[in-house]
C-alpha cells in the first residue's frame, strides 16, 4: 500500500533532475507589455526615472516613448518560465547572468525561448543544478534580453549518496 505522498509524487507531471537533459528547448506563450505594467513597476520598485515615465524625454533620446524597466523585463521572462507547458520540478532560483540588448516598449509582446544549457549534481542527493538560457524577444523577433538561470531542482529518486574514503593515516 502506498502512501499519499507516493501517489502525489507519481502523478507529478514536472520535469525532475534525471529527467532533463542539455539541449533540451522549449517556447513560452507570451505576454504584451501594458502601461500598467510599466507604471506599477515603477510604484513597485521605487524606480521613475524618466525614460520610464516621459515620454517626451524618451523621444528625446531617440526611443518612441517610455521603455520598460530592465528588471521588469526579467521579471517577465521568469513569469513566462514559471507558465511555460514545460515545467520543472524546481526548489528555488539560485541566480541570474542577465543582459539588457534592447529597449522593452509599451503594447511589445514578449515571449521567450529557454534551452537547458548545464546540469550539475548537489551534495544533497534529492536534489541537481540546472542552468536555463533564455532569448526574450518580442513580436518583431528582436532579442531584447538574454542570459541564463540556476535553479535548484528535484530529483524523483534520491541518488546515492557519494562514497566517502577514509582519511589517510
Amino acid at each position: 500500500m502506498s502512501s499519499g505522498s507516493d501517489a502525489i509524487r507519481a502523478a507529478d507531471r514536472r520535469l525532475h533532475y534525471e529527467e532533463i537533459t542539455p539541449g533540451m528547448a522549449w517556447q513560452t506563450g507570451g505576454i504584451t507589455v501594458t502601461e500598467a505594467h510599466l507604471l506599477a513597476f515603477a510604484g513597485l520598485s521605487g524606480d521613475f526615472y524618466d525614460i520610464h515615465v516621459d515620454d517626451a524625454y524618451a523621444q528625446a533620446l531617440g526611443y518612441p516613448g517610455r521603455i520598460a524597466h530592465g528588471l521588469l523585463g526579467l521579471a517577465m521572462a521568469d513569469g513566462l518560465k514559471n507558465r511555460a507547458q514545460t515545467q520543472l520540478a524546481a526548489i528555488v532560483s539560485l541566480g541570474w547572468r542577465w543582459r539588457f540588448v534592447g529597449p522593452i516598449l509599451i503594447g511589445d509582446r514578449l515571449q521567450a525561448s529557454i534551452r537547458v544549457t548545464g546540469l550539475r549534481p548537489t551534495r544533497h542527493a534529492d536534489r541537481g543544478i540546472v542552468t536555463l538560457g533564455f532569448d526574450l524577444r518580442t513580436q518583431r523577433g528582436e532579442t531584447v534580453q538574454e542570459g541564463e538561470n540556476d535553479m535548484m531542482v528535484h530529483r524523483r529518486v534520491a541518488a546515492p549518496p557519494a562514497e566517502v574514503s577514509p582519511p589517510s593515516r
